[in-house]
């Protein structure tokens, strides 16, 4: 079996402590998660296949200096993944954004961004004019 090496690893955490069994790394091209002790839930995305990143920081969670990545994917098995009580959370959804960014070039994939209809664009045109 080949050894992964991570760029980002982290546990979910009460009052701040890493007191958990749910494990989260990213590596150069996937985003994991580990869940359990004795029985063990593995998961992963594709970077490439990210298509939004949300952060949220409930009171609790900003007295204890953690927050939740929330990462949207095109993936059919795991279409949303929740990292949870992380450290950090605005500089890991930074972290992943730049590396989700870095795969979607290299893979040479890219996602269309959503049009507004015609009538939209023809009432903006009329209003600049």
């Amino acid at each position: 079996m080949a050894k992964i090496d991570y760029i980002w690893q982290d546990k979910k955490r009460y009052f701040g402590l890493p007191l958990s069994f749910t494990r989260y790394a990213m590596s150069e091209d996937r985003l994991f998660t580990s869940v359990g002790l004795l029985n063990l839930k593995d998961d992963e995305v594709l970077l490439y296949r990210v298509r939004d990143i949300d952060t949220s920081r409930s009171l609790w969670q900003r007295l204890f200096g953690v927050g939740t990545v929330t990462i949207m994917s095109s993936d059919k098995s795991m279409p949303n993944m929740v990292l949870k009580n992380i450290k950090n959370p605005v500089d890991v959804k930074e972290r992943i954004h730049e590396q989700v960014e870095d795969m979607k070039i290299r893979r040479r994939v890219r996602f269309g961004e959503i049009m507004t209809s015609d009538a939209d664009l023809d009432e903006e045109i009329s209003d600049n004019e």
